[in-house]
């Protein structure tokens, strides 16, 4: 089987649904650590393709591809050094043609050959893979359509048997307007924790379903996502499982300044 970098085919990697918290993640070391052994466990990629809530855009799009890929500093007052931070990533161009090729002709994604990584990606990863030497590419976020992003996930899936970690990258709760306790260990509000129990249950039935009427369902869900992008990437990640229907492994949970950093692996 062909691969990103044509080397033989490598193991066939899961996909994954992770919380991405803000710059200050960088130094914590409780949930650095946790995302540090969840990287460890898993074969090495031969690319990632990751759909952040930072980037909604469509039509599909994919970030610039040149080696040293430029960052997003998407975020404000917080301490000078995180706008200094860097993660200059090898070339993806080969990654950029394999998701093109994912897609029917002439509805793949466009390239925007100046986008750069923005903190919804470029946080976790840095912990993750911290020597920045795998291809990155970032998908935007076409819609807040639970079936349409399902779609786009059964489209990514097969690149996962060539080594790539295809990943949503959110939070599955981001009330921040609501927040009234900004230290990280704050307790967490009354409706991140119904929201997060809810999607708890639902995870652990498998039930897509359920997970795709949250605007109907899911309790707290003005305060818990008083608007949905953080949430939606889930979609991609659960498209692109082997079977949708099964229970993704729950790999992260807890909560960081109140906010569910609830993360999941699927097969």
């Amino acid at each position: 089987m062909a691969t990103v970098d044509g080397a033989a085919a490598p193991t066939r990697m899961p996909a994954l649904y992770l919380g991405h918290g803000a710059p200050p993640l960088l130094d914590d070391v409780r949930w650095s650590g946790e995302l540090r052994a969840l990287a460890e466990r898993l074969p090495r990629p031969t690319g990632i393709l990751i759909v952040s809530a930072h980037w909604e855009a469509a039509p599909l799009a994919v970030s610039a591809t040149v080696a040293g890929t430029p960052l997003v500093y998407d975020f404000g007052g917080f301490d000078p050094r995180y706008y200094r931070m860097t993660y200059p990533t090898p070339d993806a161009a080969a990654l950029a043609r394999r998701v093109e090729a994912a897609f029917p002709t002439g509805h793949g994604p466009h390239q925007h050959p100046r986008r750069g990584l923005d903190h919804g990606a470029w946080v976790p990863l840095k912990i993750m893979y911290p020597d920045a030497d795998v291809p990155v590419l970032q998908l935007s976020l076409p819609t807040e359509d639970p079936a349409t992003l399902l779609a786009v996930g059964r489209r990514l899936a097969p690149l996962r048997d060539e080594g790539v970690l295809v990943v949503g990258s959110g939070f599955l709760t981001h009330g921040l307007p609501f927040l009234r306790d900004w230290r990280i260990d704050a307790l967490p509000p009354g409706w991140s924790v119904e929201f997060d129990a809810w999607a708890a249950e639902a995870l652990a039935r498998g039930d897509v379903e359920e997970l795709a009427a949250f605007r109907t369902r899911a309790p707290g869900l003005p305060y818990a996502h008083p608007t949905v992008e953080h949430l939606t990437p889930l979609f991609v990640t659960l498209g692109a499982a082997t079977d949708e229907t099964a229970p993704p492994e729950q790999v992260i949970d807890g909560y960081w300044m109140g906010l569910s950093k609830r993360s999941l692996l699927v097969v």
